[in-house]
């Protein structure tokens, strides 16, 4: 049943001006509606609420500031003031749920100190944890929100300036190894559909000190340990791993998803990991989202993604809003033909520029993304069931459906039967790829 969106909230307001915001048609002026986004509508078999499942990420839309390596904060936001950490944390929820529940999106993710600073002590970290937990609890029953994933952030202290579970320093690996225990089983106590991993220095910056192999099998032991943890305690979602190539690390072990598959497949953790796919970190990679998109599918591992993009010229993670619809309709176009996503939804893991100081902009941000996201699923059912595309991509690959070509997918031939083949054949026809007619139907639908 899809879940009922209510905005029962504290007196205190941080978005006074805007209501819920709603769906008011492609022909609409308003910046605050939706022009495209119907939750209801349905688009090849789904609503896009079930195609989607949007969630709003707790680090950059409620904690990001606008600083960055050259600069101070630039946005003050009233729910960052407070001097005390669980008052911040709790002002921080009221704002969060307030913001989700009047853009009518019905999931969010955290890092576990996201949603409240971490203390000096494990010990004191995790009765924070505890208390700000229950208050999400509250919220999440009055509101109907749902956490689509939660994690811990293994990346942000100095003591994980050589990495977490792949830190040569057993004692680092060990106090990753509580704060992910307490991750999970705060993710555990608000019904979190799923949990990710992001290895963000889980690398190194020169082989000359690393012991990769060693490494790499520190990280499996430490992810069976937490997968183990988290069944034998009633986690029925899946494990994300979440790859990125660099930044901050020099060389990330999850450098793209084909290396990551390469590593859940070789330590035995393919049953239980899937892959949480995001658009800046495929081209940081060198990639394309859709290129990620179809390594992952092909795999099964399709899981999840962060929904934002990058700057082609720049080299870091910018995490703009996606608002490309070129590259959008490419990936969804791979969504809808890998069957959608296998648990995950889509998180904005972006953040507004910047120079985009107002609260409001927080909304445009959101509703243009999920307007954006719209329209390219739009397009890409339309090319699928209205173009020449589907036909024209499987006649490509027709002389593999029949005669010798079928005999050589099966593996009835063998490397002599091949070149005896060929020399009867001869020089083979040239058959042109199409490319620009492909192009072509991106251009049309959209």
């Amino acid at each position: 049943m899809p879940v009922v969106l209510r905005t029962t909230l504290g007196p205190k307001t941080y978005f006074p001006n805007i209501s819920r915001i709603s769906f008011e048609g492609p022909g609409s002026d308003n910046p605050l509606a939706f022009r495209y986004y119907d939750e209801n509508r349905v688009v090849a078999g789904k609503t896009l609420r079930e195609h989607f499942k949007f969630a709003v990420c707790w680090w950059h839309t409620l904690g990001g500031t606008g600083a960055d390596p050259f600069g101070a904060p630039t946005k003050d936001f009233a729910w960052l003031r407070a001097s005390d950490p669980l008052q911040l944390a709790r002002e921080k929820m009221d704002a969060g749920f307030e913001f989700i529940t009047k853009l009518g999106i019905p999931y969010y993710c955290f890092h576990d100190f996201d949603l409240v600073a971490e203390a000096d002590t494990l010990a004191e970290s995790r009765r924070r944890l505890d208390a700000i937990s229950d208050y999400a609890l509250e919220k999440q029953a009055e509101s109907g929100v749902r956490v689509l994933w939660g994690t811990a952030n293994l990346f942000s202290h100095p003591r994980y300036m050589n990495g977490a579970m792949t830190n040569p320093d057993f004692a680092v690996v060990a106090h990753a190894a509580a704060q992910v225990k307490n991750a999970l089983d705060i993710t555990l106590k608000l019904g979190g559909e799923h949990y990710v991993f992001w290895g963000g220095r889980e690398g190194y910056c020169s082989l000359l000190n690393t012991d990769m192999k060693r490494e790499l099998d520190h990280a499996a032991r430490f992810l069976h340990a937490a997968k183990d943890y988290a069944r034998a305690n009633g986690f029925k979602g899946h494990f994300f791993i979440e790859p990125k190539p660099m930044e901050p690390s020099k060389h990330q072990y999850d450098f793209d998803a084909a290396t990551s598959i390469k590593f859940l497949r070789e330590y035995g953790l393919d049953r239980d990991f899937k892959l949480n796919l995001e658009f800046n970190h495929a081209t940081l990679a060198l990639h394309t989202m859709q290129h990620e998109m179809q390594v992952a599918a092909d795999a099964g591992m399709l899981g999840s993604l962060d929904a934002n993009r990058g700057d082609y010229q720049n080299g870091w993670d910018t995490d703009q809003f996606p608002m490309n619809l070129y590259e959008l309709t490419e990936a969804m176009l791979v969504l809808l033909q890998a069957g959608g996503l296998q648990g995950g939804g889509i998180n904005f893991d972006a953040k507004t520029r910047r120079n985009s100081t107002d609260p409001a902009d927080l909304f445009y941000a959101h509703i243009g993304g999920m307007d954006a996201f719209t329209r390219a699923l739009i397009a890409a059912a339309d090319i699928l069931e209205k173009s020449d595309y589907t036909r024209l991509r499987r006649e490509r690959y027709a002389s593999f459906d029949s005669g010798n070509g079928r005999a050589f997918e099966q593996g009835q031939l063998s490397l002599e039967a091949l070149a005896t083949l060929a020399a009867q054949q001869g020089e083979p026809e040239q058959r042109s790829g199409k490319q620009e007619l492909f192009e072509q139907f991106l251009n049309r639908y959209l």
